[in-house]
C-alpha cells in the first residue's frame, strides 16, 4: 500500500508542470527525478531567491523496502565565479517521515532527517562534483552516503544547442558491503531539460531527468 502511495505521488508530480543544481533562479521551479541501483527519488522545489530553495522530497529504497516523504531545504553557501569557471557549495537538508514495508519492520513509521554538503566546479569543458549525506530514520535506517563525479564535454556547444557530457560517478554507502560502485554515464541537456543515463559495474541502470520551468 505504501509503495503504491509513493508511485502515485511520483506520477502526480511528473504530470504537472534544467538544471541538476539544487537552487534555481528567483521564482524558478525545478523537478528532479532520479533512479539508480539503490533508490528511486523525486524532488520538486521552488527557489524564492537565488540563495535557497524548498520543496518536496520522496525516496523509495528498493532493497531495504522503505521510503521517505518530507521537505528538503537547499541553501547556497558560497558561489565563486571566474572568467571561465564557476564553483558552488550547498547545504542540503531534509525532514520528514520514513515508512518501512520490510518483513522485519512492516508498517514501521519513524521521523527521518538528513543533511549534507554538495560542491561542484565546472568550465565549459570539465566538470567535478562531490556530495555527502548523513541520514537518520530511527530503527528503519541510518547511514552516511557519498558520491563523487568527474566529467568532460566532447565538444563545446553553442547557445540553444544540445550539450553532451561523459561522466564517471563513484558511490559509497556506509551500510553496504559492496564498497565503491562506479557508474559511467552520459548527460544530455538542452534549454531547460536534462537527462542522464548510465550502467554501473553490476549492470544496474542509472536514469536521471531534470526539468526547470
Amino acid at each position: 500500500m505504501k509503495r503504491l502511495l509513493f508511485i502515485t505521488c511520483m506520477v502526480m508530480l511528473v504530470a504537472g508542470p534544467v538544471w541538476p543544481r539544487p537552487v534555481s533562479y528567483p521564482g524558478g521551479v525545478t523537478l528532479m527525478q532520479m533512479n539508480d541501483a539503490d533508490r528511486n527519488s523525486i524532488h520538486l522545489h521552488y527557489s524564492p531567491t537565488a540563495r535557497f530553495s524548498i520543496g518536496y522530497k520522496g525516496e523509495l529504497w528498493r532493497d531495504e523496502d522503505w521510503q521517505f516523504h518530507g521537505a528538503q531545504l537547499n541553501y547556497l553557501i558560497k558561489r565563486r565565479n571566474r572568467f571561465a569557471s564557476q564553483a558552488n557549495l550547498y547545504l542540503k537538508s531534509g525532514l520528514g517521515v520514513a515508512y518501512s514495508d520490510s518483513d522485519a519492520l512492516e508498517d514501521e513509521t519513524e521521523v527521518a532527517a538528513f543533511t549534507g554538503i554538495a560542491v561542484d566546479w565546472e568550465t565549459r569543458r570539465w566538470f567535478a562534483a562531490y556530495e555527502n549525506r548523513a541520514y537518520y530514520a530511527g530503527d528503519i535506517e541510518s547511514f552516511i552516503g557519498q558520491k563523487a563525479r568527474v566529467g568532460i564535454a566532447p565538444y563545446i556547444g553553442g547557445y540553444g544547442q544540445l550539450h553532451t557530457w561523459f561522466i564517471l560517478q563513484a558511490d559509497h554507502n556506509s551500510e553496504k558491503d559492496d564498497g565503491v560502485i562506479v557508474t559511467p554515464l552520459v548527460r544530455l541537456f538542452k534549454s531547460t531539460y536534462m537527462a542522464e543515463i548510465g550502467v554501473n559495474e553490476d549492470s544496474d541502470l542509472l536514469l536521471n531527468m531534470v526539468v526547470r520551468f
